[in-house]
């Protein structure tokens, strides 16, 4: 009876972590949507700028020919020549005022490339981006480490290896150098039924639990502040290709490490510019 309500209580613990890390990736991925779609919008309202610009050149252009073809044919010289000052003059000053929003838009869009460029850089030259079991990529302003599940674990186990540790401090490394950054650790398996050992429950029960031994290590061992660090489980559900050969089920057989830059400044800088033009 005793080892039945043990049971249970483990179950219950594990239900209630996938739950919590679900959740998390949910809000993380509607806040990197979010901000997508800001960048987006942000970027057509440049081109739109862009264009303005540009029609506002062609129309300067023409009044100063019309101002001075004016001239050339109306008696009253100084008066037409007045008006057509005027009128380039409010061209000019309409024109100083799209290069301004437009260089404030182009600024916060080439801070957040920047934080993005550098973070991939660090981490290409810490963690050593020759081994081809390690990946590291930028999708959708994101930045991705991939590890090879070999280097990091036996077969049907979540114990860390030795080797892994020396990789995860080359990673923690840089998590450390950005404290205001975010990352999060998700474990991937293939689509082989894991058979239950009593310990492990399947596939799902396998992918959290590698990505809560990582994240103990990160922080038990390499310092990372957990506040940080976020662990989630994505099971088999995500492969990167099918299941349909052991080399392709070597490659899905992975954990991520997702690290989410603290864009909240230019987010802000954006936003602003946008409310400006309404």
């Amino acid at each position: 009876m005793r080892k039945i309500i043990l049971a249970l209580s483990v179950m219950g613990m594990l239900t209630l972590t996938s739950c919590g890390a679900k959740k998390k990736i949910a809000a993380l991925e509607a806040k990197n949507k979010e901000i997508q779609d800001l960048l987006n919008s942000t970027t057509v309202k440049l081109n739109l700028c862009l264009t303005e610009k540009e029609a506002l050149a062609q129309q300067m252009e023409f009044l100063k020919k019309n101002n001075s073809d004016l001239i050339n044919n109306m008696g009253n010289m100084t008066t037409l020549t007045t008006q057509g000052a005027q009128n380039i003059e409010k061209a000019l000053e309409t024109i100083k005022e799209k290069d301004l929003k437009i260089s404030r838009m182009q600024d916060a869009l080439t801070k957040k490339d920047s934080v993005t460029l550098a973070l991939v850089t660090s981490l290409k030259r810490e963690v050593g981006i020759s081994d081809p079991d390690i990946e590291v990529n930028v999708e959708k302003g994101v930045v991705f480490i991939s590890i090879a599940d070999k280097l990091l674990f036996k077969s049907g186990s979540y114990m860390v290896s030795d080797r892994a540790k020396e990789i995860l401090a080359k990673v923690a490394k840089v998590i450390n150098s950005k404290p205001d950054f975010e990352c999060m650790v998700e474990g991937h398996t293939d689509n082989v039924p894991f058979i239950s050992n009593g310990t492990l429950l399947d596939n799902w029960d396998l992918s959290v639990k590698r990505a809560t031994s990582i994240v103990r290590v990160l922080t038990k061992d390499l310092k990372v502040n957990p506040a940080q660090l976020i662990a989630a489980g994505r099971s088999e559900f995500i492969p990167l290709v099918d299941n349909s050969n052991a080399e392709n089920r070597a490659t899905n057989r992975r954990t991520r490490i997702i690290v989410l830059p603290k864009i909240d400044q230019f987010y802000e800088m954006i936003e602003k510019e946008m409310k400006a033009q309404k």
